[in-house]
């Protein structure tokens, strides 16, 4: 087997550095001794690059995974996704260790709102409830009520006294989806996005719809595509049963079940990754094949090695700020579906 060494010297420096190595048998041989040398466990997102996904302990969505991170015996996670994630591990593991491979892995949705841009909003709305989106960052999360997953959203806010006002945050796509299913007026929902998600359009979707009418369609409800996929269900140009609006761990409970051969995905492309794993006999075709998440594909195999190696990037929480967003998160597993994640 290829020693540490060696495999470093694979590395070509490029615009994110450590990011020329090879996803050999050899590195995952030494990812995973690595791993049991630092007694850690390697969690990977459903958008990650297939290799960091097949090398990981557990692959899955931000809650799951986090959930997973809160009940792990070891004594280091390794977070392979977006800041946001590693943070809430964090929030849920106090006491562990929680390492991210590029701790630049940001997220532009979880950016879209500040706690300072929250604090201003909740001041024009004192006694309305705060819903937040676990793609938030731990500030933000520390001002929330309630935190919510793209599968427990509409539970979520069903489950508020309907006379008091909901601010919901930061996606709007994801906020006009609760809205329009649980029919609420009192509802106010902020004005940030996903560019990826946001950049899989109704357009395209249709017709990729129309050219594949045999197919079942898998849509995030981020995507600014979701209202037109249930308008053509509604419609009738898409028969209303093949449509799924699904969270990412939604996806894969819904390939299992799925009755046609091929299925049109409207996601970030990494999840195509877990869903042909899923069911290998189905056509999964991506609606939009661009739409590929930069930041996620920051955590590179040599990043993750290099952060197994030098036990680099620590992600840490203020302790008084973890507690405030802990209490958020802890409710939202406490109502409706806990199981799936963003």
């Amino acid at each position: 087997m290829a020693t540490i060494g060696a495999l470093m010297e694979q590395v070509v420096d490029g615009p994110l550095g450590f990011d020329g190595v090879e996803a050999t048998p050899d590195w995952a041989r030494e990812v995973r001794r690595l791993a049991e040398q630092r007694n850690a466990t390697i969690l990977a997102h459903n958008y990650q690059l297939p290799d960091i996904q097949d090398v990981a302990h557990h692959v899955g969505d931000s809650l799951a995974l986090s959930r997973i991170a809160a009940e792990a015996a070891e004594d280091t996670i390794v977070f392979c996704g977006v800041h946001f994630m590693a943070e809430t591990a964090k929030i849920l593991s106090p006491d562990k260790t929680v390492l991210i491979p590029d701790q630049r892995a940001g997220c532009s949705l979880a950016d879209s709102i500040t706690a300072e841009e929250l604090g201003a909003w909740k001041a024009e709305f004192p006694n309305a409830v705060v819903v937040s989106y676990v793609n938030t960052t731990a500030e933000v999360k520390a001002l929330t009520d309630i935190c919510c997953t793209s599968s427990n959203a509409v539970d979520v806010v069903a489950s508020i006294d309907p006379e008091r006002e909901v601010l919901f945050l930061p996606d709007q796509f994801l906020g006009a989806h609760v809205k329009r299913v649980t029919g609420r007026a009192n509802m106010h929902i902020w004005a940030g996005e996903c560019h990826v998600h946001a950049g899989i359009n109704g357009d395209e979707l249709t017709e990729q719809a129309r050219s594949h009418p045999d197919a079942e369609l898998f849509v995030h409800p981020e995507c600014g595509c979701a209202t037109s996929a249930l308008y053509l269900a509604g419609e009738g140009a898409f028969p209303a049963d093949r449509v799924h609006i699904l969270s990412t761990g939604g996806m894969i409970d819904a390939a299992k079940a799925a009755k046609s051969s091929q299925v049109l995905v409207a996601t970030e492309v990494g999840m195509l990754h877990q869903l042909r794993k899923a069911a290998p006999g189905i056509d999964f075709q991506a609606v939009n094949d661009r739409a590929s998440c930069k930041y996620m594909k920051m955590i590179t195999p040599a990043a993750l090695l290099r952060c197994l190696t030098d036990g680099a990037d620590e992600v840490h929480v203020d302790p008084e700020t973890a507690a405030r967003g802990r209490r958020s998160v802890q409710r939202m597993i406490e109502i409706g579906n806990p199981g799936g994640g963003e």
